[in-house]
């Protein structure tokens, strides 16, 4: 969506009379990239499907402090970014169920004659899973999202070098990993 249609649905949204419609509009457009992330963040599809509906939940109520600033989609990201963050401290133990979940789907792949490039994509998201919180959140932005560090930096509210540090040590951690566990 381009930053003019963007534009457009949250004027909908500021007008009391359109912003059931523009939220609509809004939500159809993001919900899909929005639960992307998420579900990338969190793994588990039952915690990504509340964290998506927490994160439009505030984008309805919280509307009225958008200020333009930066891109919606940006807001949209950071929004849902910090309700994974707030799961993540809520529930200390999902770390250890998505590494779980994660395990499981890979030996039910590896045990029916699956093809190798989906055993190393399970070892690709385990690896993901053992980076330090920032620098998960950051390689799946960049890497998955394929988002700009500066777009990044507007979600995380962090400088462009220090995304491109966090990057760059998920990108070697992730390499040891996947050596570690060939």
């Amino acid at each position: 969506m381009n930053e003019t249609d963007e534009a457009h649905i949250f004027s909908m949204m500021k007008d009391p009379r359109l912003r059931d419609k523009g939220f609509l509009q809004l939500m159809d457009a993001y919900k899909e990239p929005i639960y992307s992330h998420i579900r990338r963040m969190v793994v588990s599809h039952e915690d990504a499907e509340d964290i998506l509906q927490e994160t439009f939940i505030n984008v309805y109520r919280f509307a009225d402090t958008f200020k333009g600033e930066s891109r919606v989609f940006t807001w949209l990201y950071r929004i849902a970014t910090n309700e994974c963050t707030k799961h993540f401290r809520r529930n200390k133990k999902w770390i250890k169920n998505a590494v779980k979940i994660t395990q499981e789907m890979a030996g039910e792949v590896s045990g029916n004659d699956a093809d190798n490039s989906d055993v190393i994509l399970f070892k690709f998201q385990q690896a993901i899973l053992q980076l330090p919180e920032k620098q998960r959140i950051v390689f799946n932005l960049r890497y998955y999202d394929e988002l700009s560090y500066e777009d990044i930096g507007q979600i995380l509210n962090s400088s462009v070098n220090t995304l491109k540090t966090n990057y760059h040590y998920a990108s070697e951690k992730i390499k040891q990993y996947l050596i570690e566990h060939a």
